[in-house]
């Protein structure tokens, strides 16, 4: 039941049927097809059976098939097991209620025996707060490890539009909450449950879809698998089936997802094997869009959550400078830089006896060196290069380079740049100190301690930088932060930390707003800030952090972005950062989302507080840095 596109081989398809006469035959038929799982009822669909009343109640025989039809392995690989359709655990008739509730304990139960891989429980409407009930208890008091995939269509069945069908005028509707109806009964559910891990989603698509704006939500939301009626499929010109654009780019945005595929239904196209279905959603899978470069470094960090590196407290090991230097984007962007800072500086006619002072402050295993000695060549100036770096195992690095390559062009100097007394003043300072929020490798400091030996006119390049900020949405993330417990910290703590983190299953909110800007040189060297950030968000939703982004400018044009809509092409030096949020907050989609964030400083570190005070106030985290510090 592993999907195999995770691999990025083929799709993982399953078929669902509601009547399987006979188990062994019918996976044999449906494997022969090409599916990698039969999604089948446990109990007879039309056996009600009686909890309650006599003589229903003590009827004899067996309630359903023997396990012994299959052997383990089958039932634990190859078998999605489906809650019996009558059952409706939230009735308000009490003797269906009990009853409901006693057949899906035992539904559950008998799920459990058979060691099924997945379970699908499917939501019928906004009222389900008994089934969450027995579905939890289940969950807790077991020894199972069986995932429940809660099947919910994307647009409620009353909702669907008749109108096309029957060519009649429609009466005007509110479009935009009949669209996220559904969703509403999803997130009531989920929150009832807790975000319970084991406690997933199957969309079922259906022939009307809701706007791309919630479509957009639900992608947002912990999706394992998408149920395929063969009813929205439709014919093309040699009798096979295909889907409109509009449920081509949703399967294209679920291959990204690593979802299953569930096909339900007779199939349309009789004339043609049922295996065609499934060949024509793995022609969609082979020609999906390209990963690019940024997709592919990535690839396998997918909301995979980092703490950020501190490399002013911390001295980096040797591979994590190696996978920064891989960046092709950042060094070509500062050799473009220092290229045309030496041009504005150095008239053509001084271009051999004027030479630049350049200071590269951080410097590393030496990249920015090469960039700056490879602008002067491209410029056709003189430079002379101080390359400071405190990390005394990096120096020897700079010390080879400089015997090998360099020679007496470059001075290594072992160093903090803060407390380097500097034999002369720099024409240029070059520094990559840059975190994914900006400032949160504390840039601002050192090139505050370094701005005494720079020139009057001199030039630092970056010259400045902006962190940015927007809402997301995302129960996955939330869950892998609610997951990083340790045993001698405060149990909320990690909520309270930053993490770096390749955003992949969330929902952004809003589009990103500045929050702190720094400019280099500077006559103000306070860098405590605070900002407030007021975001309208257009849907129903719920909000469990923010993500951080930055934008810099180098030199004048030259600039470098990890923003989404700005991103640097191809870059890959810099994941977004995520702020969580201790408890969800539920949004309407007339709501503000209003967060103050502080930057503040005690002069021995740095941290960041944040608080969110619309449409409902949350605690302020991190107060006075309690659980999370950057070291100066």
């Amino acid at each position: 039941m592993a999907s195999a596109s995770s691999t990025g081989s083929r799709v993982s398809c399953g078929r669902d049927l509601n009547c399987v006469p006979e188990v062994a035959d019918t996976l044999a038929v449906v494997a022969k097809l090409g599916f990698d799982f039969l999604c089948m009822p446990l109990f007879h669909p039309r056996f009600s059976r009686e909890f309650e009343l006599e003589p229903a109640k003590s009827r004899p025989g067996a309630q359903t098939r023997s396990d012994l039809l299959l052997c383990g392995r089958d039932w634990n690989t190859l078998i999605v097991g489906k809650l019996s359709q009558w059952i409706d655990a939230d009735s308000e008739i009490e003797i269906e209620r009990r009853n409901s509730e006693a057949a899906l304990s035992q539904e559950l139960n008998f799920s459990a025996y058979l060691g099924l891989p997945v379970l699908m429980v499917p939501l019928k409407g906004p009222r389900n707060a008994n089934l969450a009930r027995v579905l939890l208890n289940h969950i807790h008091t077991g020894h199972h490890t069986s995932n429940f995939w809660i099947r919910v269509p994307l647009m409620a069945a009353d909702d669907a539009r008749e109108d096309l069908i029957e060519n009649e005028p429609i009466t005007c509707i509110d479009e935009s909450s009949s669209d996220e109806k559904t969703w509403s009964w999803w997130h009531s559910f989920r929150t009832l449950c807790d975000y319970n891990k084991r406690i997933c989603l199957a969309i079922e698509i259906g022939a009307d879809m809701p706007s791309d704006a919630v479509i957009d939500k639900w992608l947002g939301e912990p999706i394992k698998a998408a149920i395929l009626p063969t009813s929205i499929f439709l014919t093309n010109k040699k009798g096979f089936p295909v889907l409109s654009k509009a449920h081509q780019r949703i399967i294209f945005r679920l291959f990204k997802l690593d979802a299953q595929f569930v096909f339900t239904g007779t199939s349309r196209h009789t004339e043609k094997d049922f295996r065609s279905y499934l060949q024509y959603l793995e022609y969609l899978n082979q020609n999906r869009p390209a990963p690019n470069a940024y997709e592919l470094f990535a690839k396998g960090y997918e909301d995979y959550l980092q703490s950020p590196l501190q490399p002013l407290m911390d001295n980096l090991e040797s591979q994590t400078y190696e996978v920064f230097e891989k960046d092709p984007i950042k060094y070509s962007q500062y050799q473009q830089a220092v290229y045309k800072c030496l041009l504005d500086r150095v008239p053509e006619e001084q271009k051999d006896t004027n030479v630049q002072v350049l200071m590269v402050l951080g410097a590393g295993r030496g990249p920015l060196v090469n960039a700056s000695l490879r602008a002067a060549r491209q410029a056709d100036r003189k430079l002379k290069v101080y390359a400071v770096e405190k990390n005394p195992n990096a120096v020897i690095t700079l010390e080879n380079w400089r015997f090998e390559e360099w020679g007496d062009q470059v001075t290594v100097v072992s160093c903090d740049m803060r407390e380097w007394a500097a034999p002369e003043k720099a024409d240029i300072i070059v520094s990559e100190l840059l975190g994914s929020f900006g400032d949160n490798e504390l840039s601002p400091e050192c090139l505050d301690g370094a701005q005494h030996f720079l020139k009057d006119d001199g030039v630092s390049i970056p010259c400045s930088y902006t962190s940015f900020l927007a809402p997301l949405s995302s129960s996955k993330l939330y869950n892998e932060v609610r997951g990083c417990r340790e045993r001698d910290k405060d149990p909320e703590c990690h909520f309270e930390t930053p993490y770096v983190v390749r955003l992949h299953n969330f929902h952004q909110l809003a589009e990103p707003k500045p929050c702190f800007t720094f400019t280099h040189p500077t006559t103000d060297m306070n860098n405590n800030r605070y900002q407030c950030l007021r975001f309208s968000v257009g849907c129903n939703s719920v909000l469990h952090g923010f993500a951080g982004y930055f934008e810099t400018t180098l030199y004048k044009d030259v600039t470098l972005s990890i923003k989404p809509d700005t991103h640097s092409p191809g870059m890959f030096s810099w994941f977004p950062i995520l702020f969580p949020l201790k408890q969800p907050i539920s949004i309407s989609r007339d709501d503000d989302v209003t967060v103050r964030f502080w930057r503040c400083n005690n002069g021995k570190k740095v941290w960041y507080e944040w608080a969110v005070t619309e449409p409902s106030c949350s605690a302020i985290h991190n107060p006075a840095g309690r659980s999370y510090t950057i070291g100066l």
